[in-house]
């Protein structure tokens, strides 16, 4: 199976995620802007949500081209992503719901923690089978953002018990580390 197919299922699944996410908004009682208004935690959890779905879906996009074989291990590794993904959904809605509480907040960063650890384990699982491609695993060695993202998600899933905007702080935080693509995956993409 080549990477591609792959990457088209994982497409469809994070469309889906998407659509989801949007379909948990139920149209205001009232005609008015106070009406809209109300629906601001739901609205800010959501904003968070598609944001983590697309830098997941860009940068999924990128490790992927770097795949030349795939195998089992990284077929089961990707589910395991989408499988943490599939949860942001419900997570998200939870949050919004009951207007950012400890629990749901710190449920929300648990899950993206673990999506995390599961992109870092199938970026891992694509590095050691190109191994033999020295330039391609010295360039993905330096994983500082991948190191990082768990850990600022552990502080955020912890403090949301105290603050829900010092969760807050750290999930924009991460998003704001992961916002562009990967540069290390382009640089060596080019150098192919």
């Amino acid at each position: 199976m080549k990477a591609n197919r792959m990457e088209a299922f994982s497409d469809g699944v994070l469309a889906i995620i998407i659509t989801i996410m949007v379909l948990e908004f139920k149209v205001p009682e009232g005609h008015d802007w106070h009406a809209l208004i109300e629906l601001g935690p739901k609205i800010i959890s959501y904003i968070f949500s598609f944001i983590y779905i697309g830098i997941y879906w860009n940068n999924h996009h990128h490790l992927l081209h770097m795949v030349r074989t795939m195998n089992g291990r990284l077929m089961w590794l990707n589910l395991l992503l989408l499988f943490w993904l599939s949860l942001v959904p419900f997570t998200t809605a939870w949050m919004g719901e009951s207007h950012f509480a400890a629990t749901p907040t710190a449920l929300y960063g648990l899950i993206l923690l673990l999506a995390a650890l599961s992109y870092w384990l199938l970026q891992r699982a694509i590095i050691v089978q190109h191994s033999g491609d020295s330039s391609f695993v010295a360039a993905m060695g330096k994983d500082l953002k991948g190191k990082l993202s768990p850990l600022l998600y552990l502080i955020a899933a912890l403090t949301a018990y105290v603050s829900p905007w010092i969760s807050g702080f750290f999930f924009v935080l991460v998003a704001m580390i992961w916002f562009l693509p990967d540069k290390r995956i382009e640089h060596a993409l080019r150098g192919r």
